[in-house]
């Protein structure tokens, strides 16, 4: 059986301004700890308005109107530089707080979402001009007599939706007293699958698929649906699906963290080379706790607070089609339990392990995609540049290898590391924002191959003191889909057409 191979991809942001003095981690710990602090009283003079998030470089890379590598051209901070940015993408978009306020609310399948008249009426006319997609589901998006439920939120039983400083509306509890119920772990679902939708939706408009011909959906997210018999039990997939208008698709939820996007690719592209599924999609929803996460260090460096968008991606795994990149299913590499985890060690079993089966050097892959955080926002919380301090751990194995001299440390770098550009959305950025550019990279650009790389920190969970990482290589596609004794498909006809021909004429000789 040949090789699956990585179809499409689709790439959403939404700028979420009160949510991130709302609903970040940040910003919610703050008032908890020291209500009265400088901090809270000076986030809101550094929040971005939505077209300067428009025109900012990342995020134009992010949703593919500019190259990562024209990111090279402007010195940082890249926040102040002007540039004139689309709404649209070639891979998505970048939607507003307002409009996914009223998505969240399409999404909402229990009635626990509730928005004033007046906000209705101003952003119902955005969401029938912008996705027709929902024209089935207007009629969710109704008033509710908020008035009446304002003392959920003094009872800490809703969390308030806010637009330009003001309620629009709240996210209500699921449940009396269950935890994972509540409103705060609500409305962070309701984040993740909402946002998830938007970008299913992204890649589909993108993509010449029927949308009946998706069999599976997999969730990536670092965020976990369930009650308190089952915390975490799932299942945003088939959640996402059913919004999404994917009506013959089953699907299910993969976690680990960072890593998980990789993780889900990879168990994607297993399913179909088995031929379990001839089109799985992938797909993350964004974490409301990671934005403005490090805004401390933002405010007090004088920078605007650049964690102010929710990130999410969709790719479409399926069968060869003779044209997209083929996924190569046999040259994965992994971070096993005893691999140790040094930054030697970690980057040697993600790197070479699939390199070493195929007997090719560091240098035979064009491109590496790694954990592409952008280094603007990284760098003044001091962090520095992730990318380029993993693809200098790259090159120093390749050092190490003899795959190339320690002079050419440099250009190995330039040659095959990107600028990072993706927000800190946690699994967002390890290794999956680069797939859309890789699809064209591998068939219409000028690459033969890249490998993307997820890493993620399961300490974090406190089960573990392990990290985690996998990564999987991708190839130009050949064409002609192979069989699996090397021989085309049209080759194999001739040979059996040629074969009953002789048959024939010695069975008329006889």
């Amino acid at each position: 059986m040949s090789f699956p191979v990585v179809k499409n991809a689709g790439y959403v942001l939404v700028h979420t301004p009160d949510m991130i003095v709302q609903n970040g981690s940040t910003c919610s710990t703050e008032r908890i700890v020291n209500p009265d602090s400088e901090f809270l009283k000076e986030v809101g003079n550094h929040i971005r308005s939505y077209e300067e998030v428009v025109n900012y470089l990342p995020n134009q890379v992010y949703i593919g109107n500019l190259r990562p590598e024209e990111l090279n051209n402007y010195e940082m901070p890249w926040y102040n530089k002007e540039y004139k940015g689309e709404r649209t993408g070639k891979f998505g978009e970048i939607t507003p707080q307002d409009e996914f306020i009223a998505i969240m609310k399409i999404c909402d399948s229990f009635e626990l979402v509730e928005l004033t008249e007046e906000f209705i009426n101003e952003v119902k006319p955005k969401i029938e001009k912008n996705y027709p997609e929902f024209k089935e589901d207007l009629d969710k998006i109704k008033p509710s007599d908020l008035e009446s439920d304002k003392h959920l939120l003094d009872e800490h039983k809703a969390e308030g939706l806010y637009h330009d400083g003001k309620l629009v509306g709240i996210v209500k509890a699921a449940h009396d007293v269950d935890v994972n119920l509540n409103a705060h772990t609500i409305f962070e679902n309701l984040v993740v699958k909402a946002s998830g939708v938007l970008a299913a939706i992204s890649l589909l408009r993108n993509s010449s698929i029927n949308k009946d011909d998706i069999d599976y959906v997999i969730e990536c997210s670092e965020e976990a649906c369930g009650d308190i018999n089952q915390r975490g039990g799932g299942n945003f997939a088939k959640a996402i699906a059913e919004v999404a208008g994917l009506t013959n698709a089953s699907g299910s939820d993969t976690r680990g963290f960072c890593a998980a996007p990789t993780h889900s690719l990879i168990e994607a592209a297993a399913l179909v080379k088995a031929g379990v599924y001839k089109n799985v999609l992938v797909v993350a929803g964004g974490a409301t706790a990671k934005l403005g996460m490090n805004a401390k260090d933002h405010v007090k460096k004088g920078y605007p607070v650049l964690e102010d968008v929710l990130g999410a991606f969709a790719v479409l795994v399926s069968e060869n089609d003779g044209i997209s990149p083929i996924f190569r299913t046999d040259l994965t590499g992994k971070h096993s339990v005893g691999t140790g985890s040094s930054p030697q060690a970690v980057m040697t079993s993600l790197i070479t392990a699939g390199l070493d089966r195929a007997n090719l050097k560091i240098t035979d892959v064009d491109t590496y995609s790694v954990e592409m955080q952008n280094p603007d926002i990284t760098m003044p919380a001091g962090a520095g540049n992730v990318p380029e301090a993993n693809f200098k751990m790259i090159a120093a194995l390749a050092v190490k290898r003899g795959d190339i001299e320690r002079s050419e440390l440099k250009t190995l770098i330039d040659e095959k590391g990107l600028p990072g550009w993706a927000p800190t959305q946690g699994h967002i950025p390890s290794g999956v924002p680069y797939v859309g550019f890789m699809i064209d990279d591998l068939s219409t650009g000028d690459k033969t191959r890249a490998m993307v790389v997820g890493k993620g920190s399961l300490f974090l969970g406190r089960m573990t003191n392990l990290f985690d990482g996998v990564s999987f290589i991708c190839e130009r596609n050949p064409g002609e889909e192979e069989a699996e004794q090397g021989a085309s498909k049209e080759e194999i006809k001739k040979i059996i057409g040629e074969s009953l021909r002789e048959l024939a004429a010695n069975m008329l000789k006889e």
